[in-house]
């Protein structure tokens, strides 16, 4: 038994060693001038309703050595999360999601001051954890005096609920869909056999039409 907890508690945070690692980000960031356009260096992520998301930027270099690192966390329909400004070293933030919605974690580099930088840029490493990733087990683990690998299970199984609901999730979306093309496709349909009646109904109106002109010119 000691030797299967001992492998089971290994497996446990492998997997959550390897989800941790393909959440982090790095990358570096130029400075621009005030006076010329400043891109922004976004990265977008989804997140469903009412879900604990975590943003950890760690920035390199330190305020005032003639960069400001700007940053600005806010989703597609327009809630902001976070607007922190002149970033350096680690900025952390913590919000709830308001809506299933993707968000931004964008940033910008402005140059400040009037000295010389061979190189002006700032090195980042962002970290986004959601849900079940963003709490914080170790205080969950000394509350509810859990073990290690009790607590690795649940954080695991958290996960898995989190994946099962954004399945089911996508399984409605992909239902709903399914019922506006097939709304469309019938009303498609109808159009066409109203069109194609009307134009026959037409077709028919002309010929008589020009049967009764003819027959009162004697033509016919």
């Amino acid at each position: 038994m000691a030797m299967l907890g001992i492998s089971l508690r290994q497996v446990c945070s492998l997997l959550l060693l390897f989800v941790a690692a393909a959440s982090a980000l790095k990358f570096d960031l130029a400075a621009r001038p005030h006076n010329e356009p400043r891109p922004w260096r976004c990265i977008r992520n989804f997140v469903a309703k009412d879900t604990l998301v975590v943003v950890t930027a760690t920035i390199s270099g330190y305020r005032g050595d003639g960069m400001m690192v700007n940053m600005h966390i806010m989703d597609a329909v327009g809630n902001e999360y976070g607007k922190p400004k002149d970033v350096a070293g680690e900025q952390r933030t913590v919000f709830t999601s308001l809506a299933d919605a993707a968000f931004d974690v964008c940033f910008e580099n402005v140059l400040a001051g009037n000295k010389y930088i061979e190189n002006p840029s700032r090195h980042v490493e962002l970290d986004i954890d959601i849900g079940a990733d963003a709490k914080d087990w170790s205080a969950i683990q000394a509350t509810e005096k859990l073990k290690p690998v009790e607590a690795d299970l649940r954080r695991i199984e958290e996960m898995v609920a989190e994946v099962v609901s954004e399945m089911d999730y996508l399984r409605a979306r992909e239902q709903k869909l399914r019922d506006t093309n097939e709304s469309t496709n019938n009303r498609v349909k109808w159009f066409g056999f109203g069109t194609t009646f009307l134009l026959i109904g037409l077709w028919v109106w002309q010929i008589m039409y020009l049967r009764a002109y003819f027959r009162s010119k004697h033509l016919i």
